[in-house]
């Protein structure tokens, strides 16, 4: 997502606020290709709108992982793939969420899919089924499907949410909606990427992320390129808070390059 009405982009028209948020962040995540698929002419806005170091993360088609749970879905994967070409090298990984019942007797199923896929691309999955953080032998075996094809495990970090009860009609929301799991912590690629829930609360959220800080300072240090996804249950202030984190690490990794300055929204006027 670029766009939230809390966030100064949203005053800008449509086709502009990609352009702001590319000024405050350097990654997106690519949520709503999960419900359609964009148009050619769609995905090459964002390309004007994008400098060439910007990087796209998105999200397969659910009729993809969730109606066709990765088999039989060659058509509808191509069209995707020709409706995203324009991005190019901004395309930083297609993610592949799989649904929460999407277990270890399915994990042949994924090898195969990745075994299939268009070898232009990186993927990125990311998996809900309780048995891949308890039971070592389905997170080896998701691990070794994986590395065959040089994919990622993307952990959703909700535990710093889930420590305590929920406070805002927000939290209350995400309370019900989000996945409980146990926190993981290992990159298999050069390129980790997490994703980061904490709550509407600024310092809870900071406190929640300081794990993450070395974890990332530690990849970053070894010569990985991690992305990291900072959201809370009401996304208000996701841009200024995923500054604050970037900053962060980068006091501990003082030659990780800044992000770039934002550009003031100038408000709308008449003329």
């Amino acid at each position: 997502m670029w766009t939230h009405k809390a966030w100064p982009g949203h005053a800008l028209p449509a086709q502009e606020r990609l352009r702001d948020y590319a000024g405050w962040c350097t990654a997106v995540e690519g949520n709503t290709t999960f419900y359609a698929t964009p148009t050619r002419q769609t995905v090459e806005s964002w390309v004007h709108q994008t400098g060439p170091d910007f990087r796209f993360v998105l999200k397969l088609p659910k009729v993809v992982t969730h109606e066709r749970r990765l088999g039989a879905v060659d058509e509808e994967l191509r069209i995707f793939l020709a409706a995203i070409e324009p991005l190019g090298e901004r395309t930083g990984a297609l993610w592949i969420q799989v649904p929460g019942s999407f277990g270890p007797d399915d994990v042949p199923v994924l090898a195969r899919f990745l075994r299939r896929a268009p070898r232009d691309y990186r993927y990125a999955v990311e998996v809900r089924h309780p048995a891949f953080f308890t039971d070592p032998d389905a997170a080896r075996l998701l691990e070794e499907a994986l590395a065959v094809a040089g994919a990622e495990w993307v952990p959703f970090d909700t535990t710093a949410f889930f420590v305590s009860p929920p406070t805002s009609d927000a939290e209350r929301d995400a309370w019900t909606k989000k996945p409980r799991m146990p926190r993981r912590s290992v990159a298999l690629t050069d390129r980790p990427i997490v994703r980061y829930l904490g709550r509407d609360d600024t310092a809870r959220t900071v406190e929640g992320w300081q794990h993450w800080v070395g974890v990332t300072a530690g990849w970053l240090r070894e010569g990985r390129s991690p992305t990291v996804f900072v959201h809370t249950p009401d996304n208000a202030d996701a841009p200024v808070l995923a500054r604050r984190f970037h900053d962060e690490v980068r006091a501990r990794v003082p030659e990780l390059a800044a992000l770039p300055d934002p550009v003031p929204v100038e408000p709308p006027t008449l003329f």
